[in-house]
C-alpha cells in the first residue's frame, strides 16, 4: 500500500462531511439517536445536603449590571451574547458565582461528580505542530514514543470505570491500529467504559483511511467505543487558529464530527482552551456555538474549560488567574443552559481552584486519571493523578456531596459529606461494580 503524503493527509474532507450529513438525513428519523443528557425534572432529595432543595437565594450584587441577568436566570430566560460579555466584564465575582451555583443546584442539587478513571496517551508523535503543545513531538524526534497494544493494556485494571484515550496523530499508524486498541481493551476489560479519540483524531482517521466520519465512528463503536472526549476544540476562532494551530481542524469540522456522533447516539464532551491570546468575545462565541449544536443535535455530557498552561511555548508569560478560571466556569454554566455538566478540571486548575469551582457552577471534578501527560508536558503544577480519597476530600472541602459516576454519568455510589459518617446504601453496586443502564440512577442513591 502506498504511504499517504503529508499533503494528502490535509486535503479537505468537505465532500465526505457533506456525504455524512446527507446519509444521516436520509435515515432520519429512524437513525437519528441524538438525545439530551440533561437531568429529567428536579434532583431527588438525596442530592441535597439537607434532604430538600435550597430556597432561591436573595442575592445582592455589587455590580448592578448582573441584576437583569439574575432575573433571566430566575425565570429560565436564555442569556444572550451581550449577557455573556457582561459576565466576563463584571468585577462581582461572588455575585457571578452565586448565580451559577444556584443554576447548578437546580440541575444536580449539592452533588459533585467524579469518576475512577485512567488516561492513556498511546503516542506523542504527531504530524501537527500546534504552537501551544509541549506534548507532541515531530516523527523524527528521539523523545517521541509509541506504545504497543500490550503496553496500553498494562496500564489498565478491572476496577477502573473509564479509560480516556487521546494522543498524537501518528505518521505511520493506520486506522486499523487505533480500532484494535479499542477492540483489545474491550476484550481484556469488558466492564471498563471506553472514552476515546477527539474530533481531531476522528477527522484524521477519515483522511488516512479514506472513509466518511460516520463510517469511522461506526467502526469504533463496533470495536467497543462508548463515548468521545471533547479535546481539540481549542477556541473556535479563525484568528486564533491561524496564529496557534493552523494545521488542526477548525470549528466547522470539529462541530461536524460531534454533530454526527450525537446523531449516531454517541455521547461526547466539549472543551475550550482559554487564557492565551483569545478574547472574552471569542470565549463567549465558542460557548454559544456549543450551545447551538446541543440545540440542533443534543449529545454532550459535559463542558470542560481548559486553563492554558504556559509551558515552554512563550505564547503568554502567565496563564489565566484563579479569578479568570472561576469566571469561565460560572459563565459557562449560565450561558450553556442545555449543557448537562460543567467540569472544574483539577488537572488544569490545580486542586484548590478546582474545589472552589464546585461553588461556581461546576458539577464535576473529573477523576483519578493516574497518569496525565499532555498538560504536564506544558508544566502543569497539579499531580499527574489523584487517589479516590483525595478526590473525595476536595469535594467535601467545597461543601458538596461526593458522587462517584461512570463515563456516562450513571451513579455508582454516593458518599457522605463527612468522611466519618457511614456510606450510603447502594445495593450491590460497591461489591459487584455493576451500574444501571444509561440514563438511570442507582435505586436509593
Amino acid at each position: 500500500m502506498t504511504e499517504p503524503t503529508q499533503d494528502s493527509l490535509w486535503q479537505s474532507t468537505k465532500e465526505l462531511a457533506e456525504a455524512d450529513l446527507t446519509a444521516a438525513a436520509a435515515r432520519a428519523p429512524e437513525r437519528n439517536r441524538a438525545r439530551s443528557h440533561l437531568p429529567d425534572g428536579q434532583p431527588e432529595s438525596a442530592a441535597f445536603l439537607n434532604g430538600q432543595p435550597r430556597p432561591e437565594p436573595d442575592l445582592r450584587f455589587r455590580d448592578p449590571a448582573l441584576e437583569p441577568i439574575w432575573r433571566k436566570v430566575q425565570t429560565g430566560e436564555r442569556l444572550t451574547r451581550s449577557d455573556g460579555l457582561t459576565l466576563f466584564a463584571s468585577p462581582d465575582l461572588n455575585g457571578l458565582g452565586a448565580m451559577a451555583d444556584w443554576r447548578k443546584t437546580q440541575l444536580h442539587g449539592d452533588q459533585a461528580y467524579f469518576v475512577f478513571n485512567r488516561q492513556v496517551n498511546p503516542t506523542n508523535l504527531c504530524v501537527l505542530d500546534c504552537k501551544f503543545c509541549d506534548y507532541a513531538h515531530h516523527p523524527l524526534d528521539p523523545k517521541g514514543y509509541a506504545m504497543s497494544i500490550d503496553q496500553v493494556l498494562a496500564k489498565l485494571s478491572p476496577e477502573l470505570r473509564e479509560v480516556h484515550i487521546v494522543g498524537g496523530l501518528h505518521h505511520q499508524w493506520r486506522f486499523d491500529y487505533y480500532v484494535d486498541v479499542v477492540r483489545q481493551i474491550r476484550r481484556a476489560f469488558p466492564t471498563i467504559q471506553i472514552k476515546a479519540y477527539t474530533a481531531v483524531e476522528i477527522d484524521f482517521f477519515a483522511k488516512i483511511a479514506k472513509l466518511s466520519i460516520e463510517r469511522v465512528l461506526e467502526t469504533l463503536v463496533e470495536a467497543g467505543l462508548d463515548s468521545m472526549p471533547g479535546g481539540g476544540a481549542e477556541v473556535f476562532s479563525e484568528r486564533v487558529r491561524a496564529e496557534l494551530f493552523p494545521k488542526k481542524i477548525g470549528a466547522e469540522a470539529w462541530l461536524n464530527v460531534h454533530r454526527i456522533a450525537h446523531r449516531m447516539g454517541i455521547p461526547t464532551n466539549s472543551t475550550l482552551l482559554y487564557g492565551h491570546i483569545e478574547t472574552h468575545e471569542e470565549r463567549v462565541d465558542h460557548m454559544l456555538l456549543l450551545r447551538e449544536l446541543e440545540d440542533e443535535a443534543p449529545g454532550f455530557l459535559a463542558f470542560i474549560p481548559l486553563a492554558f498552561q504556559t509551558g515552554y511555548s512563550d505564547i503568554v508569560k502567565r496563564g489565566p488567574s484563579a479569578v479568570e478560571d472561576l469566571k469561565t466556569i460560572a459563565a459557562a454554566r449560565l450561558l450553556m443552559d442545555n449543557m448537562p455538566h460543567i467540569k472544574s478540571y483539577w488537572v488544569m486548575l490545580g486542586e484548590d481552584t478546582a474545589s472552589v469551582g464546585l461553588n461556581f457552577g461546576a458539577s464535576d471534578i473529573d477523576g483519578t486519571i493516574f497518569e496525565e501527560k499532555i498538560a504536564h508536558a506544558a508544566l502543569a503544577e497539579s499531580p499527574v493523578g489523584l487517589a479516590r480519597e483525595r478526590i473525595l476530600q476536595m469535594i467535601r472541602e467545597a461543601g458538596k456531596i461526593p458522587v462517584e459516576r461512570d463515563a456516562l454519568y450513571n451513579i455508582v455510589d454516593r458518599y457522605p459529606i463527612r468522611a466519618s459518617e457511614p456510606g450510603t446504601a447502594t445495593g450491590d453496586i460497591a461489591s459487584t461494580g455493576q451500574v444501571t443502564a444509561p440514563g438511570q440512577v442507582v435505586a436509593g442513591a
